[in-house]
C-alpha cells in the first residue's frame, strides 16, 4: 500500500505521539480517519478519498475535557469489527446566544483492520485504556495546589428527590445524568427519597465503607439533609470526609451554581449548569469545603454549607414555595411580591471580624491521598447497614464551637455590635451564589474559613433594593456604593431578633425563630469540584 502523504504543517512536534492509527467512522465504513493520541490531546483527521492524503480539517480534543473512553463490540455476529468511543465536554460557542458552555462531543471509531473479532477488540481496548491513562496523568491543580481525586472506579450513592424544583430530578437522572455517568465509567446505586429527612436517615445509618462518594440530584435542601446526617453519626470525623457531589435538580441550585463558578466557567443556568456540574462530577476532583455550625435558641445545633438568612431573603425563600411549579423563577416572583410590601425587621446583630488577610487561623484538615497517586479513599469503617434501625433521638456531633459565647451571656470584647437595630435583611454566605442567577458573595471560596456577612439597614427604597438584587446577578452589588448595604468578613455571628415571630432560614430551610449563633469551620467537609 502506498504510504500516506502527511502535510508537515499538520504535525505538532511539541507533543509526543503515544498512539497512532487509522480507523473507519463508526456510522459510515466508507469514511476513514487518522487518529493520534498525544500526552495531552486526541487529534483526528479525515482521509480524503480516493487519494490517501490527509485533509486539512484537523480536529484536536484536549484530554482535560474528556470524561471517559470505552471499547465494545456490536451484537451483530457478522460484524468482525470493534469500536471505541471517546467522550468530551469542551467549552464551545452557543448556537442560539452569545458566550460559551460545555457541550457534549462524542468521537467513535471502528477498528476493522483484520477479520479476527478478538484482535480488533484488543486494539480498541488498547486505545480506550491509553486515553483513560493519559487523562489520569493530567493531574490538575488550582492556584498551584494539587487536588485529590476520588478513587476510580468511584462507587457512588446517588440520592434523588423526585419532588424538587418542578419535579424533574428523576427525569434528569434518566436522561443526561445517567448517560454521562455511563460515559465516565462511574458505577452508582440510585436511592429515591420518599419523604422529608429520608436522605438524612439513609446517610446516618449507611455503611459508608461501601461508597466512595455521596451525590445528590436535587436542590440545596437534600444536601442539607446529607450533611447533617453525616454529622449525626458517632464516626462523624471520618464520615464528614466522604466526598459530596451535587447536580442541580431543584429551584435555587445555589451550591451547584457556586461549584460551577469556582471552576472558572461563564454564567450558565438550567441544562447548561447540569452539564457543567456533571462534567465536574465525572472528573472527580476533591476540595475541602467550609461548614458553619448554627446554634438555635432552644439549644439545637445544626450544620450549614450555604447561607443563614433573616428578613427579606428568608421571607422570599419560604414564601415563594407556593410558586415552586415555575422552577427557578419562583424567587423572582417572590422578590417582586415582597418588594410590594417591604418590611422592617428589628433585632441586634453582633459578629467576630475575620483577619484582614483572609486567613482565619481555623484549623484545616488534610485531604488524605494515596501516596503519589493523589486518590481520595473513603476511610469510614462503619458496619451499619442501610436498613439498620435508626436512633430515636440522634445526637449531633461535630467539632467544638470555641468562638461562640454562651447564649445567655454577652458577646466577647473582640466582637463588633452593629449600632443599627432596624434591618431589611441579614444574609450570611459561605458560598458564592444564592441562586443560579445571584452571585451574592463574589469573593467567596469553598475553603476560606470566612462568613461573608451582608445586611441592609432600614430606610432603603424599594427601587434601590431592586437595583441591589439586579446588580447581584453579576456580583457587582458590593461596588454600587449603596449607603444602606454593609458587608463584613466574619468568623462568627449572633442574631437576636426582637419580634417573637418571623422567619430564619439555613440553606434555604426554615428553622426555629429566635436567637441564633453561628461559627465557620474551615475545610470540615469534602466536595467534588472543578
Amino acid at each position: 500500500m502506498e504510504p500516506k502523504k502527511v502535510d508537515p504543517s499538520l504535525i505538532n512536534d511539541s507533543s509526543q505521539v503515544v498512539l497512532y492509527g487509522e480507523f473507519l467512522a463508526a456510522d459510515n465504513p466508507k469514511v476513514k480517519f487518522v487518529v493520534s493520541l498525544t500526552e495531552t490531546d486526541l487529534a483526528v483527521q479525515k482521509l480524503l478519498a480516493p487519494s490517501p492524503v490527509l485533509g486539512r480539517s484537523r480536529q484536536t480534543f484536549n484530554l482535560k475535557d474528556c470524561v471517559g473512553a470505552r471499547s465494545y463490540r456490536e451484537d451483530d455476529n457478522e460484524d468482525s469489527g470493534a469500536y471505541f468511543s471517546v467522550y468530551f465536554y469542551p467549552l464551545k460557542k452557543r448556537w442560539m446566544s452569545t458566550g460559551v458552555s460545555r457541550q457534549r462531543v462524542e468521537q467513535c471509531f471502528q477498528v476493522a483492520s483484520v477479520q479476527d473479532p478478538r484482535a480488533n477488540l484488543e486494539e480498541a481496548d488498547k486505545w480506550a485504556r491509553a486515553i483513560r491513562q493519559r487523562m489520569g496523568l493530567l493531574q490538575p491543580s488550582r492556584d498551584g495546589v494539587l487536588l485529590s481525586e476520588v478513587r476510580r472506579p468511584c462507587r457512588v450513592m446517588l440520592l434523588v428527590n423526585p419532588q424538587s424544583g418542578k419535579g424533574q430530578a428523576l427525569a434528569l437522572y434518566n436522561g443526561p445524568v445517567q448517560r454521562m455517568l455511563h460515559e465516565a465509567g462511574v458505577p452508582h446505586t440510585l436511592f429515591i427519597t420518599e419523604r422529608k429527612n429520608h436522605a438524612r436517615e439513609l446517610v446516618r445509618e449507611a455503611d459508608l465503607s461501601q461508597w466512595d462518594a455521596l451525590v445528590i440530584i436535587s436542590g440545596d435542601g437534600l444536601l442539607y439533609e446529607v450533611v447533617n446526617g453525616l454529622l449525626e453519626r458517632e464516626d462523624w470525623e471520618q464520615a464528614i470526609h466522604t466526598p459530596l457531589g451535587i447536580l442541580p435538580g431543584g429551584s435555587g441550585n445555589a451550591l451547584a451554581a457556586s461549584i460551577h463558578h469556582y471552576s472558572g466557567g461563564p454564567l450558565v443556568s438550567s441544562e447548561e449548569l447540569l452539564v457543567s456540574c456533571g462534567f465536574i462530577l465525572c472528573k472527580g476532583l476533591v476540595s475541602r469545603m467550609d461548614l458553619t455550625s448554627v446554634h438555635l435558641g432552644s439549644g439545637q445545633r445544626l450544620f450549614s454549607f450555604l447561607s443563614l438568612a433573616w428578613g427579606f431573603v428568608a421571607d422570599v425563600d419560604v414564601e415563594s414555595e407556593k410558586y415552586r411549579h415555575v422552577g427557578a423563577a419562583r424567587f423572582t416572583v417572590g422578590t417582586l411580591v415582597r418588594l410590594a410590601s417591604l418590611r422592617v425587621y428589628r433585632g441586634r446583630l453582633s459578629y467576630l471580624p475575620a483577619d484582614d488577610d483572609g486567613d482565619t487561623g481555623a484549623e484545616r484538615g488534610a485531604i488524605p491521598t494515596g501516596g503519589g497517586e493523589h486518590t481520595f479513599r473513603n476511610t469510614c469503617s462503619s458496619n451499619n447497614a442501610l436498613n439498620t434501625k435508626r436512633r430515636e433521638t440522634p445526637s449531633l456531633y461535630g467539632p467544638a464551637d470555641s468562638l461562640l459565647p454562651p447564649a445567655d451571656g454577652p458577646v466577647p470584647g473582640d466582637w463588633a455590635v452593629v449600632p443599627e437595630e432596624d434591618f431589611v435583611l441579614m444574609l450570611a454566605m459561605y458560598q458564592s451564589c444564592l441562586a443560579e442567577d445571584l452571585l451574592a458573595a463574589p469573593n467567596a471560596a469553598l475553603d476560606q474559613g470566612v462568613i461573608h456577612l451582608m445586611y441592609v439597614k432600614a430606610g432603603i427604597s424599594r427601587a434601590s433594593l431592586l437595583k441591589l438584587f439586579l446588580a447581584m446577578e453579576k456580583g457587582t452589588h458590593l461596588a454600587t456604593g449603596c449607603p444602606h448595604l454593609v458587608y463584613r468578613r466574619v468568623r462568627a455571628l449572633r442574631l437576636e431578633p426582637y419580634a417573637t415571630k418571623g422567619l430564619i432560614t439555613v440553606d434555604g430551610e426554615a428553622v426555629e425563630y429566635g436567637l441564633v449563633q453561628a461559627q465557620v469551620h474551615r475545610g470540615l467537609a469534602r466536595m467534588i469540584t472543578g
